[in-house]
This record gives structure tokens, C-alpha cells and sequence, in this order.
């Protein structure tokens, strides 16, 4: 391939001697002039092999033709897609690359004409004549000959890159050839191919040298337009420059004179400003001194320095030796506690001692208190009130999904954006070194391969090792024994045994009835209303109302479905309400103002909640109002509270005697069945006797609604009982719920859950419970109006609860 190189050095004295036929090289960019010197670089090819034998031959001649279309293939160029009037180009000097081709520098000497093109092996040929620039010089061509020179000095004026090659043309030509000045002038401008072709083919000189003119003055209006745009941007620099350097200037004549301090001033003296308002350790206090003392002999502009700095505002911003003055009045407290929650007796009873320890010590330590329980009970909205009961600042941040530990216990200060772990910024965030922290979701906590947050939370949580937490990103000890942590989870069983062991937990059970009704009509329904823009004369919650909403639509052991059905049937109030003052502005329009009519009341009652929430959600827990044959009541604890549990048995006939289970039992509960079906057939003379135990026949077992998934023990006493009503044909005791793991000698041992299956027997109003002894101690604990009403038996042994269960029922049915 062919490529040309600009240059501007004239070439040597033209040979008398000049051949008819030469090869023809094609040009794609555009052409030459007669008198210059160029470099052309030619890669290994036709073209190459074709350089070879022009070198060999005599007159070392070749005709350079500039293709029609830039875009054209050279290798591939016919006569065809060339112009007919080129330049003849002496070859001066081959310089073979390393890469291969070579470098060839051609002395351009005269205009010529294709007359001919001829074919040959080795390339494309052209017979050609030429043209002599024969004109005399007269005055017109010697005015034109003057303003070309003119208009050139004024162009290397503006655009200095032509210096060299004016100062080598006037050193070799004379004013007396205004042809050679014409084909110089055009070779200085940027102009389009076409046009320099143009010129190239105009053998008239004063028709050349007027069109070179044209083209010169065109390129001295661009290098104007271009000096001029070069001016503007240097203009805005200078400017731009200069206003620095004043800046700088004024910046050091106010250092100098004490008016104002350099930024590394500033920042040591907002640093020190703050140590001044704390009580900082002395250990902390040496760490800042070396880091001040560093920050001192770094430059502003160092990375370094940014690393330091963040770092002295993060010792330097906490409050250190800083504490909220506590609340020592009991009264005080508990009335707040009043105020945002109702019931939750426990948690109320143990802020109370802690408020009542701090009072007597002077200064309470901090604690670690862990709510369990389920979903919408409030166990975050209780944090806030502890806190402010307690007259401390609160932060809560949620842990679950937390994977990383760092989260927990800081960065390295060698990573890019590296932080203080959640601890550190919560005393940042508050100001104060006893504030109450929330840790959410503490049971939904993950881990990965960056560390194991949980893990993480031992060193905070522990009240012997936190009082000197070490951050990693700090890297000095805290005392955050002062800080009450509030921790909460839905369920315990996932949260790591030394985890757990380090927490005063505290179980929140689900709202009965009562306790929703109540909550509804002191907090949820006033604080909604007001947030919908409603006032309490345009709406009103009778308490059938909130029952048959509670009933139907928000059965979760939580108030969080209450309050969700209570907006949506506040925010249709508000629609009939603006509906109501929209039709009154109506009919008043244009009449005498009169007396506004008095607004109506929404009242939202049991028999119009369907109007506001469609049809009920529940119907009832109960499947059976009056207990058949083969079923048995159980009572079971899940992560959204407590429920009722019914085990269906029935007989069905077949070759050998067999159990199958269903409804989407666990391993555990299975081993439950298990037990139940051994445990009754070595008692079968004991409970059933006379009968064979389920002779060529197998007992289907189901738990009702399969899609649930059902794990646990506690069912072992509810399935056998309803395995001896199947064999003996007995129904169990209306109204009876039982609950208990079942051994195989018959002993019933303990289960948790107490307080959740009984708020699920009031819901399924149940009147008889039967629990393990064990669990006495937990009933006793509970509260005397989730206790009313019920008849409870507490049970060793599984004839205790035979006695109950079917005995009972039959002296029942005489």
C-alpha cells in the first residue's frame, strides 16, 4: 500500500532527460505538486516489487495519480478510477524497513498528461506527455505573485508550523516563476483533494495562480478563525491562572499577618476544640497526640493526609466521658411506659428495675435485653419507649441479613472507605456513652466468607468483655458497658447457644382479644386517625366493631394486620367524608351562607365492617363445633404465634395393621406418631379392653391444613388420644386442647410455648387444657385475665389425661 508524507523541501534539478512510459503509482489523500520533495512509505506487495525495477531502470521515474474516490482500493485500481493529470516523481533514495517495503523519497519534477495507459506484468504502465509552464510575467501575474508572498508571511505570522518550509522556498525560487510560487501556495493549505486537483490540472498560469490565491486566502481566514478560538482559551486560562495565584498570594498575606489559618491549622484546631468538651482515656488521648503530631508534618495534599484526618475525626467526634442524665423517677417512667404500650407487664417490670438499681448505685451499667416473640407485637416501637423512659438517646439499626463482620467491628483503615463498625457510629449518631441500641432481626443474621457477624456480636453483647471493645477501625478500647442493648428476634432457636446465653430474654407472646381491643381503641385508631386527616367526631370504632375486625380479618398473634385493616377502613372514611363536603359545597352554591349542617358520623360496627374490608378473612379456628369420633384437639406454638391443632384419625381396612401420616408432618412429629402407635398398642388392654388393636385394617393420622408445615413434639398426646377415640368409638371431651410430648412408658414431659397456646385456646374458645406438670410454673407466671375462665389440668402420665379426656366425656353424656 501507498502512503504519502507531507514534506516541504524542495526538490533537485530537473533531468533534460524524460521517458514517454513509466509505472503508475496511485495517490488516495491527495495529490503532489511539481518542485517539492516527499517521503512515501510502501509496504511489501505489487507496488514494492514494481519500486524494485523503477530503482534498476534508468530514469528512475514514476507518475503519481491521484484516485477519483478516496475510498478506492489501490491494489484493485483500474485507469479508470484515476485522474488523467498527474506528476512525474524521480526516484532519489530507497530505504528498505525493517518491518519490510521500504521508504522511497521522490523529487516531484513536472506536470504530465496520460495519454495511454498500457498493461505489464509487473503493474500499470502510462504513456505520457508533458506540460511547460510558459508564461511571461507580466504585471497582473506579478501583482497576483505579490499578494500571494503577502498573504503567505501573514499566514506564518499566525500559524508558525510553515516557517521552515517558506524560509527553504524563497531560498531556492525566484518571484520570476509564479507557476512554481502557485503550486508552492496551494501545497501549504488543508484544502479538499478535488480542489487541489483542480489545480494540479490547470496548465494555465494566471488561471492556476488565481485559483491558488482563492485557496491560500481560504486557509489564512481558518488559521484566523483558529488563532482566534487558541486566543479566547488562553484568555480564559490566564484569567483563571491569575486568580489562583491571587488567591494564593492572599491566603499567605492573611497567614502571614494572623488573620486567617491554613486548612491543616483549621482542622487541628477543630480537633483540639473538641477534646476540650471531653473526657477522653488517657490511652485514647496518646493515640490522638501521635496522630496529631503526624498530621502536622503531612501536606494537605497527600492521601495520606486524608487517611489521618478522617481518622482524628472519628476519635476526636466521639463523646468521650459524655452521658445523658438518667430518669430515676419510677413514677415517671412507668406512666411513659403507659402511655405508648399496653400490657407487656414483664418488660415494663424489668425497666423498673433497672431504673431502680441505677438509682441506688448511682449509675446504672448497661444490660442486654432480648425480645422474642412474633411478628407485630411491638418489639421495635418498645425500644423507643425504654429509651424514653429512661431519658437515653436511641439508635436502632436491623443486623438481619448481615453477613459481613465488619459491619459489626469496623474496617481496617488501610481499605478505601474504611468505617467504624455499627456500635461505634451509633455513639457518634447520639452523642452520648449510654445510649439504648436496637439490634433488629438478630435471628436472621447470615454469614459468608467476609466473617461471621454473629460471631462478631459475643464481644458487644458480653458485658465482661465490652467495657473494652476494640474497633477495628479505631484501634483503642471503648467502654460500651454503659450502653443498654435491646435485641430482637422472632425465633430463638437460630440465634448461636453463646449468643443467647449472653442475653436477659424476654418473650412477648401474641394479644388476646381483649388486649387488641384495647390497643386499638388507645393507640392505633387515635394515632391513624390523626395521620389521615380525620377528627374524632367523623369517625367511631364501636367495640363489636374492633372484635369483628380482629375476629374475621387480623388474627395474628400481632396488632400489625389490626392496624392495616384500621387504615384501610379509615382512609374509605376520608373518601365519604370529602365526598359529603364536596356535595354540601354544592347545594350551598350560590345561596345565602347559612350555618354549616352538622358533619355525620361514621360509626364502624359489626354489621357494616364487611362494607369496609369485603368478606371476612377467618370464619373461625374451630373445624368441629362439637368433636367427632377419631379427632383430637392439640395446641401448637409457631413463629407468628400460638394456633390450634386438630388430628384426624380414621380406619381403613386392608391386608396388615399400619399408620400413615399426612399433612406436611416433620421428621420429629413423625417420631410422634410413631411413639403414640407403639406406646398404644402396648396399652391396649389399659385403655380398650376386649378390642384387638386395628386388626387387618391401617389408621390414616392427618393434621388439617396440609399446606402448613407442622414440626415439634408436643403433639405426641393429642395423637394417641385420638388413635383410643377411632378404636373405642368414644368422642374426646368437648371443648378440650391438649398439649405435651408423649414417651413411651406414657410419661408426659414438658413443652414451651405456654402462654401462645393458651391465647390460641381463648381465640378457638376452648374451656379445658391439659399440660405437663412441668409446665405449672409457666401458667402460674402468666397474667390473671388470660388465665380467667380456663380449666386447667397439669398431667405426669398419659392415664391422668385418659381419665380427662374420655371418662370425663362419657359421665358427661349421662
Amino acid at each position: 500500500m501507498l502512503h504519502s508524507v507531507e514534506a516541504g523541501q524542495h526538490g533537485v534539478k530537473v533531468s533534460e532527460t524524460l521517458p514517454d512510459e513509466m509505472f503508475v503509482f496511485p495517490l488516495v489523500r491527495r495529490p503532489f505538486f511539481p518542485g517539492m520533495a516527499a517521503p512515501i512509505a510502501i509496504e511489501p506487495g505489487p507496488y514494492y516489487d514494481v519500486l524494485k525495477l523503477v530503482a534498476k531502470s534508468e530514469s528512475k521515474c514514476v507518475a503519481l495519480l491521484l484516485t477519483v474516490r478516496e475510498d478506492t482500493d489501490i491494489y484493485t485500481a483500474t485507469p479508470e478510477d484515476m485522474y488523467q493529470v498527474g506528476v512525474l516523481a524521480r526516484v532519489l533514495r530507497v530505504i528498505p524497513m525493517e518491518q519490510g517495503g521500504a521508504q522511497v523519497i521522490l523529487n516531484m519534477e513536472k506536470r504530465l498528461t496520460v495519454d495511454e495507459f498500457v498493461p505489464h506484468e509487473a503493474g500499470l504502465k502510462a504513456r505520457v506527455s508533458y506540460q511547460n509552464d510558459t508564461s511571461r510575467l507580466t504585471q497582473e501575474l506579478k501583482a497576483y505573485t505579490i499578494s500571494i508572498i503577502s498573504t503567505i508571511k501573514e499566514l506564518l505570522r499566525l500559524n508558525p508550523l510553515f516557517k521552515e518550509e517558506l524560509q527553504i522556498f524563497l531560498g531556492h525560487s525566484d518571484y520570476t516563476e509564479p507557476g512554481k510560487l502557485a503550486d508552492f501556495a496551494v501545497a501549504l493549505t488543508t484544502a479538499e483533494r478535488a480542489d487541489l486537483q483542480d489545480v494540479l490540472e490547470t496548465f494555465d498560469i494566471p488561471s492556476r495562480i488565481d485559483k491558488a490565491l482563492v485557496l491560500l486566502k481560504q486557509e489564512l481566514d481558518l488559521s484566523r478563525l483558529q488563532n482566534s478560538i487558541n486566543m479566547k482559551i488562553e484568555a480564559t486560562i490566564a484569567k483563571s491562572q491569575k486568580e489562583f495565584f491571587l488567591r494564593e498570594q492572599l491566603k499567605t498575606i492573611k497567614r502571614e499577618l494572623g488573620i486567617e489559618k491554613d486548612d491543616k491549622s483549621c482542622d487541628r484546631d477543630k480537633f483540639e476544640e473538641r477534646l476540650k468538651e471531653r473526657n477522653v482515656p488517657p490511652d485514647v488521648m496518646k493515640v490522638v497526640q501521635e496522630e496529631m503530631d503526624k498530621l502536622s508534618v503531612l501536606e494537605p495534599q497527600s492521601a495520606e493526609y486524608g487517611v489521618s484526618r478522617g481518622y482524628l475525626d472519628w476519635l476526636t467526634v466521639l463523646p468521650w466521658g459524655i452521658r445523658s442524665d438518667e430518669c430515676h423517677d419510677l413514677k415517671l417512667a412507668h406512666q411513659i411506659l403507659e402511655e405508648d404500650h399496653y400490657g407487656l407487664e414483664d418488660i415494663k417490670e424489668r425497666i423498673l428495675e433497672f431504673i431502680g438499681v441505677s438509682k441506688l448505685t448511682g449509675g446504672a451499667r448497661g444490660g442486654i435485653i432480648c425480645l422474642a416473640g412474633p411478628p407485630g407485637v411491638g418489639k421495635t416501637s418498645i425500644g423507643k419507649s425504654i429509651a424514653r423512659a429512661l431519658n437515653r438517646k436511641f439508635y436502632r439499626f436491623s443486623v438481619g441479613g448481615m453477613r459481613d463482620e465488619a459491619e459489626i467491628k469496623g474496617h481496617r483503615r488501610t481499605y478505601i472507605g474504611a468505617m467504624p463498625g455499627k456500635p461505634i457510629q451509633a455513639l457518634k449518631a447520639c452523642g452520648t456513652m449510654n445510649p439504648v441500641i436496637m439490634l433488629d432481626e438478630v435471628d436472621k443474621m447470615g454469614n459468608s466468607y467476609q466473617g461471621d457477624p454473629a460471631s462478631a456480636l459475643l464481644e458487644v453483647l458480653d458485658p465482661e468483655q465490652n467495657k473494652e471493645f476494640l474497633d477495628h477501625y479505631l484501634d483503642v478500647r471503648t467502654d460500651l458497658s454503659e450502653v443498654l442493648f435491646i435485641v430482637t428476634a422472632n425465633v430463638l432457636d437460630t440465634i448461636p447457644d453463646p449468643l443467647r446465653d449472653r442475653m436477659d430474654i424476654m418473650r412477648l407472646s401474641g394479644y388476646i382479644m381483649d388486649d387488641k381491643i384495647q390497643i386499638a381503641t388507645k393507640y392505633l385508631v387515635p394515632r391513624n386517625r390523626k395521620q389521615m386527616g380525620l377528627l374524632a367526631k367523623q369517625v367511631q370504632f364501636t367495640p363489636q366493631g374492633l372484635r369483628e375486625i380482629v375476629n374475621g380479618y387480623a388474627r395474628e398473634a400481632g396488632v400489625r394486620s389490626l392496624e392495616n385493616n384500621i387504615k384501610k377502613i379509615l382512609r374509605k372514611v376520608a373518601v365519604q367524608v370529602v365526598k359529603e363536603a364536596d356535595e354540601a359545597a354544592t347545594k350551598t352554591k350560590g345561596k345565602k351562607k347559612k350555618k354549616a349542617p352538622k358533619a355525620e358520623t361514621h360509626r364502624v360496627t359489626a354489621k357494616n365492617v364487611k362494607e369496609y374490608l369485603g368478606r371476612r378473612k377467618f370464619t373461625s379456628d374451630r373445624f368441629y363445633q362439637r368433636t367427632p369420633v377419631g379427632v383430637a384437639t392439640g395446641l401448637a406454638w409457631t413463629a407468628m404465634g400460638g394456633a390450634t391443632l386438630y388430628v384426624e384419625a380414621i380406619r381403613v381396612e386392608g391386608e396388615k395393621t399400619q399408620m400413615k401420616l399426612t399433612g406436611q408432618a416433620g421428621e420429629v412429629m413423625k417420631e410422634s406418631a410413631e411413639i403414640a402407635w407403639s406406646y398404644l398398642h402396648g396399652a391396649l388392654d389399659k385403655y380398650a379392653p376386649g378390642r384387638t388393636f386395628f386388626e387387618k385394617s391401617s389408621v390414616h393420622l392427618h393434621i388439617p391444613e396440609g399446606a402448613t408445615p407442622k414440626d415439634g413434639p408436643s403433639a405426641g398426646v393429642t395423637l394417641v388420644t385420638a388413635m383410643i377415640s377411632l378404636l373405642t368409638g368414644t368422642p374426646v371431651l368437648a371443648d378440650l386442647g391438649m398439649t405435651g410430648e408423649l414417651t413411651l412408658t406414657g410419661r408426659v414431659l414438658g413443652i414451651g410455648g405456654i402462654k401462645e397456646k393458651v391465647v390460641a385456646s381463648r381465640r378457638s374458645a376452648l374451656k379445658t387444657l391439659i399440660f405437663p406438670a412441668e409446665n405449672q410454673p409457666d401458667w402460674e407466671e402468666l397474667p390473671g385475665y388470660i388465665r380467667e375462665g380456663l380449666t386447667v389440668h397439669f398431667v405426669n402420665h398419659y392415664d391422668e389425661i385418659f381419665n380427662i379426656a374420655f371418662l370425663a366425656s362419657h359421665n358427661h353424656d349421662h
